[in-house]
């Protein structure tokens, strides 16, 4: 019952949170969906909602700041042991494009955000706690008309940082398409 309790606030407090962010957003919104692959038999989906705000535009003139809601399901198979975790994360991102092509942008993205699993003992690790910082770094390209499509590879690092014991760490590598609005 408490973790239900839990898990209900964390999505709560999360859609809040988005809400309150795509108030603020003039430039543009969008969705992507990912295929997660973790270490050994790991693998997963994601699904985001992200929504941009100018908030860095007197910083610079190129950065790009985006809040990202997502949904993630994680599964471990081996062989007779099956394992799975439901995430939700948000997290503030920054974009910064690297190079102009004639059809589209590369950038490059780093973050750094908060997650609430569903379990914290997942393929055969004990992550300490159910509440784990999300560190991305990734690389984007945006393509299309007015780059509104793009494809993404990411590296997320989840931890609790620390704050509990044990603090092993998990890693991911995600392969994404994104749509903006």
């Amino acid at each position: 019952m408490k973790k239900r309790i839990l898990i209900s606030l964390s999505i709560l407090s999360m859609l809040c949170a988005s809400s309150l962010i795509a108030q603020e957003a003039d430039e543009a919104s969008g969705i992507s969906f990912d295929y997660i692959r973790g270490e050994g038999k790991v693998q997963g989906i994601k699904i985001a909602a992200q929504v941009y705000v100018d908030w860095l535009e007197k910083y610079s003139e190129n950065a790009e700041l985006y809040f990202e809601s997502s949904v993630n399901i994680w599964e471990y198979s081996e062989q007779h042991r099956h394992d799975s975790n439901f995430v939700l994360a948000i997290s503030p991102v920054i974009l910064y494009p690297l190079h102009q092509f004639t059809n589209a942008t590369l950038y490059g993205e780093l973050g750094i955000g908060i997650s609430f699993l569903s379990d914290s003992n997942f393929a055969g690790k004990d992550v300490g706690s159910l509440y784990q910082f999300e560190d991305r770094l990734g690389l984007v390209v945006r393509y299309g008309l007015k780059r509104r499509h793009q494809f993404s590879i990411r590296y997320f690092h989840y931890s609790n940082a620390g704050l509990s014991n044990p603090n092993p760490g998990l890693d991911f590598v995600s392969f994404s398409y994104g749509k903006l609005f």
